[in-house]
């Protein structure tokens, strides 16, 4: 009865503009189910699929005040590589970010609403994850974070200190999930979350149970889908099964 994670959900004073900023950074295609949502994924792309965690951007008028505790890093190949994407990204609109990262080998941007992502120097164990390389998640226990949503996912824990923890698709495809400890404290609602769903012929009532009896918390709002938070707070959808 494990759900599947199957898209990040982006909040965007600007949709349109930003899901085209987004698609041409990742090579995804757009599309939407109404209006004030933006789909992008993949070109062949069959929702839903452990080989990609797809990304809904929805129109919201709140401001962006933090950092993101969610955020995504980008995969690359070379050197040269992630010097042509960095240049390429801000081309398209990105801005460089500082978020205390200090010397590192990756370069943080910010793209053209203020949302903090990675370009990564190349690593082997993100060749073959597509262009998103991790969906990465700011925690304070990146241990206990892992066990959750390794429990509520079909995802497999593939590393777990004190300071980081990564989980991937049973299916060993897609992106990475990681947990990484950081100092900051959680206020407001995250304007980047996952959302999950169950699999086809699953209960959406026992999913939830099956949630909350691992430690999430059922968050009450009037939409036709379920929202909840996980052991540290974070708010993630429980979509309907397909």
């Amino acid at each position: 009865m494990a759900t599947r994670l199957v898209q990040i959900n982006m909040k965007a004073r600007d949709d349109s503009a930003l899901g085209d900023f987004w698609a041409k950074a990742l090579g995804w295609g757009v599309s939407s189910e109404e209006p004030g949502v933006t789909n992008l994924e993949p070109e062949g792309f069959v929702y839903p699929d452990a080989v990609a965690v797809v990304i809904d951007l929805v129109v919201s008028t709140e401001p962006k005040t933090v950092k993101n505790r969610v955020h995504v890093d980008l995969a690359t190949t070379s050197a040269a590589h992630q010097a042509q994407v960095i240049a390429r990204l801000t081309d398209l609109g990105a801005t460089p970010a500082d978020v205390g990262q200090g010397d590192v080998p990756w370069t943080v941007l910010a793209d053209p609403e203020g949302n903090e992502f990675c370009v990564l120097e190349p690593r082997p164990i993100y060749r073959d994850t597509g262009p998103i390389a991790a969906v990465v998640v700011d925690c304070t226990d990146p241990r206990a974070m892992a066990r959750f949503w390794g429990q509520a996912t079909d995802w497999v824990l593939h590393e777990a200190t004190d300071s980081k923890a990564v989980l991937r698709s049973a299916k060993g495809v897609g992106p990475y999930l990681e947990f990484i400890r950081t100092p900051d404290v959680k206020t407001g609602w995250n304007r980047v979350h996952l959302d999950v769903r169950p699999y086809p012929g699953d209960d959406l009532d026992a999913s939830t149970a099956r949630l909350t009896a691992l430690g999430a918390t059922v968050i009450d709002l009037d939409v036709p889908w379920t929202v909840l938070a996980d052991p540290e707070g974070n708010e993630f959808c429980l979509l309907t099964p397909a």
